[in-house]
C-alpha cells in the first residue's frame, strides 16, 4: 500500500442563510487557497461531493467544475455523499500508483431547502419512505433507545457551540436554552443548524507528499463500513459499523489527542465514542463539530480536514475522523491520520 497523506485543507466561513453566492462561487476560494498552500495548479484526480437535491437541478456537480478548471481536460469523479466519501475514493485512487495528487472536495446550501424533506429521499422507497417519518425523527428514535441523560447532552451541545464560537469557520451559536422539543427526546439546540459552506483537501502520496507539507497528516488507516439499512434490524443505540470501520482503521492501535467526529445529533457523540473506544481525555470536536456549523456534503471532509490540520501543525500527533450517511448512523467511515509514517512508499 501506498502511504497518502493530507497536504493542504481549506473551508469557508459557513453561513446559516444564503449569502447570495452559487455553489462555484462556494467553492472557488477554497479552491485558490489549497493551491496556494500547495503550489499545485492541476492534480492527477479530482473528485467531489454534492447533493444534487440541494441545488435543485440534476449533475449539479458539473457547474462546479468551473472553480476547478477543467480545461485541459482533467481526471475527475463525483460522488452523491458527503466530500469524506469522495475522499475514501481519491485514496483508493492514489493506490493504482499512476499519479501522486488528488484533489477532493464537497459543498452544499442548505438554506435553500428543507434538509428534513431531502434527508428522507435517502431512505428506503418501499419500507422506510411510506411511513412519513424523517432524518430528525428516526435520530429521535435512537436517542430514545440510547436514554442519554439529558444534562449530558446538554453539556454536548454547550461546549460544542463554545468551541465553534472560538472557531472562525463556523456558526456563532447561544447556549443552549428552551424546553420545547424538537422530536421528543430531541431538542432543537440537539439538531445540526441549517449551514451553507464548502471544503477541500489535497492529498498525495510518498515523497510527493513530503514535498508539499513540511508534516503531513498520513492516514495510517481508512475504512468504511455498512449496516442494515431496516431500523428494525439494528441495535439503535449502538454503532456496530462504526466500531467495525474504526477497528479496521486501526483505531485501537496507540492513544488519539483528537477525534473529530460526524455528531449531527448531540446523543450521536456517545455511541461513537463507545464504538471507537475513545477514552474520556480525548478531545472531541475542538472545532466546535457538525453542531456548530453542518454544510451538508462537505460537514464529513471538513472532519477529516480538522484532524487533519492538527497533524500539520504540530498540535496533536495522531487524530481520528468521521463521517457518517444515512440513517441512524448507519454508515460510517474512520480515518486515523498521523504526524509520522514509515518511509515505505515512491
Amino acid at each position: 500500500m501506498r502511504d497518502v497523506a493530507v497536504v493542504a485543507f481549506a473551508q469557508t466561513v459557513h453561513t446559516g442563510h444564503d449569502t447570495g453566492l452559487a455553489e462555484p462561487e462556494l467553492l472557488l476560494p477554497v479552491i485558490d487557497e489549497v493551491k496556494r498552500a500547495t503550489g499545485l495548479k492541476r492534480f492527477g484526480f479530482t473528485v467531489s461531493g454534492s447533493c444534487d437535491y440541494l441545488a435543485g437541478a440534476p449533475f449539479s456537480f458539473v457547474s462546479a467544475l468551473d472553480a476547478v478548471g477543467a480545461w485541459p481536460p482533467i481526471s475527475e469523479s463525483h460522488v452523491e455523499m458527503d466530500g469524506a466519501f469522495a475522499l475514501y475514493e481519491a485514496w483508493v485512487r492514489l493506490q493504482h500508483g499512476d499519479i501522486d495528487t488528488a484533489l477532493v472536495y464537497g459543498f452544499g446550501k442548505s438554506s435553500m431547502s428543507d434538509i428534513r424533506e431531502i434527508m428522507t429521499l435517502q431512505l428506503d422507497p418501499y419500507y422506510l419512505a411510506p411511513l412519513g417519518l424523517d432524518q430528525v425523527s428516526y435520530a429521535a428514535l435512537q436517542a430514545a433507545a440510547v436514554n442519554a441523560d439529558r444534562a449530558a447532552l446538554d453539556e454536548i451541545v454547550r461546549r460544542s457551540r463554545a468551541d465553534g464560537r472560538a472557531n472562525r469557520y463556523a456558526l456563532d451559536l447561544p447556549d443552549p436554552a428552551g424546553e420545547e422539543f424538537e422530536v421528543e427526546p430531541l431538542r432543537p439546540y440537539d439538531v445540526a443548524p441549517v449551514t451553507d459552506g464548502a471544503a477541500a483537501v489535497v492529498l498525495a502520496a510518498g515523497d510527493r507528499a513530503r514535498e508539499l507539507a513540511g508534516r503531513p497528516a498520513w492516514i495510517t488507516g481508512i475504512a468504511h463500513r455498512a449496516e442494515p439499512h431496516y431500523l428494525g434490524m439494528r441495535d439503535l443505540s449502538r454503532s456496530v459499523s462504526a466500531a467495525e470501520a474504526g477497528r479496521a482503521a486501526g483505531v485501537d492501535k496507540g492513544r488519539v489527542d483528537v477525534a473529530e467526529l460526524h455528531t449531527q445529533f448531540s446523543h450521536e457523540e456517545p455511541i461513537l465514542r463507545e464504538a471507537l473506544g475513545l477514552s474520556e481525555d480525548v478531545t472531541v470536536n475542538p472545532s466546535g463539530g457538525p453542531l456548530a456549523a453542518n454544510p451538508v456534503m462537505a460537514t464529513g471532509l471538513i472532519r477529516v480536514g480538522e484532524a487533519a490540520r492538527r497533524i500539520l501543525d504540530g498540535s496533536a500527533g495522531r487524530t481520528v475522523a468521521h463521517a457518517t450517511s444515512g440513517p441512524c448512523l448507519q454508515q460510517n467511515l474512520v480515518a486515523v491520520l498521523e504526524g509520522a509514517v514509515l518511509e515505505t512508499s515512491a
